[in-house]
Order: C-alpha cells, then structure tokens, then sequence
C-alpha cells in the first residue's frame, strides 16, 4: 500500500479519535440528598395552599432532594435577583430552580428588563452550578385562562436558550389553565401544586437531573 492509500486509510480512524476528544462529557445525576434552590415568587411559596402542600415540598417528598422554598409572594425578578446574591453569599446549592417574572408582567414592567433580570440569574446561578432550570410563567391573560388555554411567556425560552440552561415549560400553565386546579385565577391549590411538583420530577428525570 503507497503513502496515498496509507493515510486514506487511517483518515477515518483519526477522524473518530478527534470527534471522541471533542465530546462532552454525559452529566451525571444530582446525587440524592442534594440541595436544591428554588427561587421564585407565590407560585413557589404555594399561596393558596399550606407550605406542606407547596411544590417545592412536595418535589423534596418525589425526589430525596434537600429543597429550599425562597418563594416571596409578590416578588419580581428585580427583588430575585438581589435576594439570590445574598442566598450564594451565604449557601451552597446543588442545583437552582428559577421561576419567577409572573409579578413583573402583571405590573406591566419592561419585558426587557424582566428578561435582563432572569439572565443576570441564570449567570449567576450556572457559576454556582451546572443544574439551573428556568421554569416558565404564563402571560397573563384572564380571558385564555377562562377558557383553559394559558401559553408561557416566551421570553423564558429566550433567555433558557441563550444562557445554556434547562427550560422547563408548559408546568404553570398547564395547571393554571385548568379551574380545578386553582386557587384563584392566578395561583394554583393544594391539588394543582402536587401535579406542578410531580410534573418538575418527571422533567428533571427526563432532562437527566435524576
């Protein structure tokens, strides 16, 4: 065999040996009693219902999980966001959930401040852990609520996708969509947050966090 066939030859084995060095590798699971952050507003707190029966707790009973609820009702990504410096200032978390925005909307603030504010997050959280999701809020629209056909706000996908990290979508409104399931027009009940729970569950496993 000449030089020419020679290096024809072994390309194809050099090609695979340089895609094998370029593969990342698979991330692995959160281990089971990890610390989990969940930041977010009265979704997050479980109004309408009892901190037991609030989804965060519910997804620590699902998971084995060490789940923090820093909920505040009323919250905004602005309030988030200088609430999550002073929480990684003084805690170390395995991984972080970010569901906030729904108050910013309501109040009718700048989407593109509300987008700024959810980034700056996301950063911040994904230097302090590889496992960030976003958890999309709906818009808030009373008339497709009535009807049982809420949508997310599509700025959460925006941000998820440009910082890397995992979108968790159609949780908030699906439940919210559904009269059942809720509180009042904009907060689930004890019924609703155990299906937003056990829906994060099925999400994060499927999304391999577990």
């Amino acid at each position: 065999m000449n030089r020419r066939h020679l290096l024809l030859a072994s390309l194809p084995l050099a090609l695979a040996l340089a895609a094998c060095g370029k593969r990342k590798p698979s991330s692995s699971v959160l281990k089971p009693d990890a610390r989990v952050l969940a930041l977010g507003d009265s979704l997050t707190v479980g109004y309408g219902a009892t901190p037991e029966q609030a989804w965060p707790a519910i997804l620590a009973q699902l998971t084995g999980w060490q789940v923090d609820n820093e909920g505040v009702n009323g919250d905004t990504s602005a309030g988030a966001l200088e609430r999550f410096q002073a929480l990684l200032a003084t805690s170390s978390y395995d991984a972080v959930l970010v569901g906030i925005g729904g108050n910013d909307m309501l109040r009718g603030m700048s989407q593109q401040t509300t987008k700024d504010n959810i980034a700056a997050i996301v950063r911040s959280a994904l230097a302090h852990t590889p496992y960030v999701a976003v958890i999309a809020t709906p818009k808030p629209e009373p008339l497709r609520a009535t009807v049982g056909s809420l949508s997310d706000a599509g700025f959460y996908e925006e941000v998820a996708k440009a910082e890397k990290a995992l979108l968790i979508p159609d949780v908030y409104s699906t439940v919210l969509s559904d009269a059942a399931l809720r509180s009042d027009r904009i907060h689930a009940n004890a019924q609703g947050y155990a299906v937003i729970a056990q829906q994060l569950a099925d999400k994060l496993r499927a999304a391999g966090w577990r």
